[in-house]
């Protein structure tokens, strides 16, 4: 558990430096003389409506109805996204897969795969340094494993439950085709049948990478 925690605190400290180390890189490249200065904003200025990202997530949640009782999942999560024309909107699908190989002290485990899409938002600054955005989606979140059933019988949707998700984040954008996902946040609310007030309140947590076409 010791050296799972260092490495994902190394990996927090070590992408965020990258991303800062190459967007200088491309910067004092693009100021050494004999460089195509008109190629060089051409390409900058060519529209990159597409984008791809993905990276490592944690998400805190609950199991158990009435109290917290809650632990951890990780895993990984990775979107598709279009931006209208002209604006700051990005029409996106989302996919995310959390894991917890022990619940507890329960010894169950438990997955979730959550399908998702929506809106991203970015807003509009002055200053690129970093990109501030907000996203709202909808879709279905599937449950499996042993923590999805053999505690709570009743949980008769654990094959497809409403899925809703609001949060945001900071990108920090190194080149027109790159983007550094310095941390994204997100409030995920799933309605698997608990027996009780079948809904789980989840935090995400996620960084990664960004790639425009």
């Amino acid at each position: 558990m010791r050296s799972r925690m260092k490495t994902t605190l190394a990996l927090l400290l070590v992408i965020p430096i990258a991303g800062v180390s190459a967007r200088s890189a491309l910067a004092q490249a693009a100021q050494q003389p004999g460089a195509s200065s008109s190629a060089q904003v051409s390409d900058d200025d060519k529209p990159r409506p597409f984008e791809v990202d993905g990276g490592y997530a944690y998400m805190r949640t609950n199991q158990p109805p009435g109290s917290c009782g809650c632990f951890g999942m990780q895993g990984g999560n990775g979107s598709v996204g279009w931006t209208v024309k002209d604006s700051s909107y990005t029409v996106v699908g989302d996919v995310a897969f959390l894991h917890a190989g022990t619940i507890a002290s329960t010894g169950y485990n438990l997955n979730i795969l959550a399908i998702t899409g929506g809106v991203r938002y970015r807003l509009p600054v002055k200053k690129r340094d970093v990109q501030p955005f907000a996203q709202a989606l909808v879709g279905i979140a599937h449950a499996s494993g042993t923590g999805a059933q053999t505690p709570n019988p009743a949980a008769g949707n654990a094959g497809a439950a409403l899925a809703l998700t609001a949060g945001g984040g900071l990108e920090l954008p190194v080149s027109p085709r790159f983007t550094v996902r310095l941390f994204e946040a997100d409030y995920l609310l799933t309605t698997f049948d608990n027996g009780s007030n079948n809904k789980q309140n989840n935090l995400r947590f996620s960084f990664g990478a960004v790639f425009h076409f």
